[in-house]
């Protein structure tokens, strides 16, 4: 049987499986493999602070379209549920993840209600989870046409532009938006979402139940005694932000949740999607349900 590889999202529950042999002791055969940056984004958006952000118009999306080298990873639920209706991988149907998120602006903005967000453009990652849910969250409280997206790559980079005061809003998840709360940046609305799993390769069932058995006794550790593992953040986190992040006062990002991604829900959310315009014609994928997930 192939080694199963891991691709990590960021997370604690992987790194505490791994420490307390919890992969081990369902008995598989497995690896970390971490994904390549410039293949998310293409190319950089943060160097020097005197020049504007780049505009990137690839994200989670496409690096799932154009294949991982993993068996399992992860991404926004929006993302993976397009890459699974487009047969770019099956969707895990057992088990999500939900993160925390939120649009953040400076602690000296002017911007303190999500009205005044109107026009303003807010950083996000091109078809990856701050994308969406950014959508979702301001369409509560703006029309259409007064939501402005700027994208300009991947949460460490919407964290970074933040810090050096050159994007006025970023929508940002995880660890980066821990970094920010820390630095009394305020957070103007919410915007936690869904994060779904993507299946590649060979996987056998064997494999993926070892994988999410292992996972979700990780979870339950982490409710227990979170404050033991969350120096784990610091291994995710580009050491040029450690002097911002003190992993103690954070909290314990991406949750798992081991409940059904329902056929309900996969057609709800692809519905969505397709209602706003969000991907071309020629990325919006046509499988079932029963094609596309794993149930």
């Amino acid at each position: 049987m192939a080694k199963f590889r891991v691709m990590p999202h960021g997370r604690l529950q992987e790194w505490v499986a791994e420490e307390k042999g919890y992969f081990a002791d369902e008995g598989l055969d497995y690896e970390f493999v971490r994904a390549d940056a410039s293949a998310f984004f293409a190319q950089p958006t943060v160097s020097t602070t005197d020049q504007a952000p780049v505009e990137v118009k690839r994200g989670a999306f496409e690096h799932m379209e154009s294949g991982r080298a993993c068996e399992i990873s992860s991404a926004c639920h929006w993302a993976v549920n397009m890459a699974a209706h487009g047969q770019s991988g099956r969707m895990w149907g057992h088990a999500y993840s939900v993160t925390p998120s939120g649009i953040w602006v400076a602690p000296e903005s002017d911007i303190k209600e999500p009205e005044q967000l109107a026009g303003v453009p807010v950083a996000v990652g091109y078809h990856s989870g701050s994308h969406f849910s950014a959508i979702q969250a301001l369409e509560q409280f703006l029309p259409k046409d007064q939501i402005n997206l700027q994208f300009v790559g991947g949460p460490q980079d919407r964290c970074q532009l933040s810090l050096d005061r050159r994007v006025q809003a970023a929508n940002v998840f995880g660890t980066p938006g821990y970094v920010l709360e820390q630095q009394g940046f305020r957070k103007v609305v919410d915007t936690g979402f869904m994060i779904g799993f993507l299946i590649n390769g060979d996987a056998t069932d064997d494999q993926l139940w070892a994988y999410f058995n292992a996972l979700q006794r990780a979870q339950r550790e982490i409710d227990v005694a979170k404050e033991l593992y969350q120096h784990y953040f610091l291994d995710e986190l580009p050491e040029k932000f450690h002097q911002y992040f003190d992993y103690r006062k954070a909290g314990v990002g991406e949750r798992l949740v081991f409940e059904p991604y329902t056929q309900e829900t996969f057609e709800r959310t692809h519905r969505w999607m397709v209602e706003w315009g969000i991907f071309g014609e020629d990325q919006v994928g046509t499988a079932t349900y029963a094609d596309a997930v794993h149930a």
